[in-house]
């Protein structure tokens, strides 16, 4: 493929793309690029968020060029505070190993495992000394740090910074040093970490990154950026019966981002698609990207029983069980009590909203009162909690 149809490729559906020329020039001269990713283990999970960089950089693979995954075991202990208001909290060691460990599994079921080199950036960090420390301190103003948007509004507003947030642009940039790489990604809130990188690269005497940042993924709300702290989010190991259900539940302009950063199709394609109703081409995203995680059969199997729960008013031919007397030591108790002993709610308040909400259902029939009493059943019966909640309480 020629060089040009090769930058198409890297800069679709990218925010910013700085450095194409360099890359232009590499590329006429046959070179296989080094394309770097750090990711930061602060939770266990991957989700669709991360998944928007992990496509461009199979992308990259694709195209025989070689990732370079940075698991940022050492960075993750400090905390990176690109779009936060407030500082994060401190990681232990054992909680960032953990982390990390789960990370490369998901990792790779978006990415080719033979084209992709690790590295854990502990494996310099660890070996600094803190003159070594010093001399890339040096290399940063506090004027250039409150460049940033973040820390400027931080700033501005009084909310404490620690001196250790000003050094995280500075170890991120490093990394790239140590990989040498030609192009770092990143999500849009990376641009300036990524930038740093691209000026201590040159500072080093190495020819500086290309870099690409990508949109943000905007979460099951609609508003926010995908997040676990906000509860939005879709993740790598969710079941693929959460995955189908959580995709079905976005809404319709949502769902054609989702069809272009997370399926890769393009505008004129996703044009074609509004030509279908809304909740088949929603049907159909959903099956797609639970196909891509556990496999065709199971991506089919999710959109049949999503069909036969929501479009035919059935109900799941399988559900969880639970005999009266493991929910409760009473011949009679509240709604509530039965509900929450199951352990599939977060908590009972949860529990009274989806009630006063009109979304609980007993075989069927609405039921509103959070305080109703239920007696000891003599058959089985279904409760319904919202689109995706079903349970069967046994006599």
């Amino acid at each position: 493929m020629s060089y040009l149809s090769q930058l198409d490729i890297f800069g679709q559906n990218a925010e910013n793309f700085i450095g194409a020329d360099d890359l232009k020039e590499k590329l006429a001269q046959g070179k296989k690029l080094r394309v770097k990713l750090g990711v930061d283990p602060t939770r266990p999970d991957l989700t669709f968020g991360h998944m928007v960089v992990f496509n461009k950089l199979r992308q990259f693979q694709d195209l025989g060029h070689q990732a370079v995954l940075i698991i940022g075991d050492y960075t993750a202990s400090i905390g990176d505070p690109s779009g936060r208001s407030a500082t994060r909290p401190v990681l232990s060691e054992a909680e960032v190993e953990s982390n990390a460990a789960t990370y490369l599994e998901q990792a790779f079921k978006v990415l080719n495992k033979e084209q992709t080199e690790i590295h854990y950036n502990s494996e310099w960090f660890s070996k600094m000394f803190f003159s070594d420390l010093l001399a890339l301190a040096r290399k940063m103003t506090v004027a250039r740090m409150l460049e940033r948007d973040d820390f400027a509004k931080r700033y501005a507003e009084n909310t404490p910074i620690s001196i250790v947030e000003f050094l995280y642009p500075l170890v991120q940039g490093y990394d790239s040093i140590m990989v040498e790489s030609d192009v770092e990604l990143g999500g849009s809130d990376q641009l300036f970490n990524n930038l740093v990188g691209r000026d201590l690269q040159r500072d080093a005497g190495q020819t500086g990154q290309a870099v690409i940042t990508m949109p943000l993924l905007v979460g099951l709300d609609g508003v926010k950026k995908m997040s676990k702290s906000y509860g939005n989010y879709i993740a790598f190991n969710d079941t693929p019966k959460e995955m189908f259900g959580k995709i079905m539940s976005i809404s319709d302009e949502t769902m054609w981002e989702y069809y272009r950063l997370l399926m890769l199709y393009k505008p004129d394609r996703i044009e074609a698609l509004k030509a279908d109703h809304p909740m088949k081409c929603k049907k159909d995203l959903a099956c797609l990207m639970v196909s891509k995680f556990f496999g065709v059969e199971a991506g089919r199997a999710e959109l049949e029983n999503f069909e036969k729960v929501f479009s035919k008013n059935g109900i799941p031919e399988v559900m969880p069980e639970f005999a009266w007397d493991s929910l409760t030591g009473a011949d009679e108790d509240t709604l509530v009590n039965i509900m929450g002993a199951t352990s599939l709610f977060p908590s009972k308040k949860e529990i009274r909203r989806l009630i006063e909400a009109g979304a609980v259902k007993r075989d069927g029939e609405r039921i509103d009162d959070p305080f109703l009493g239920m007696q000891r059943p003599e058959s089985p019966f279904v409760l319904q909690a919202g689109k995706r909640i079903f349970f069967r309480v046994l006599p």
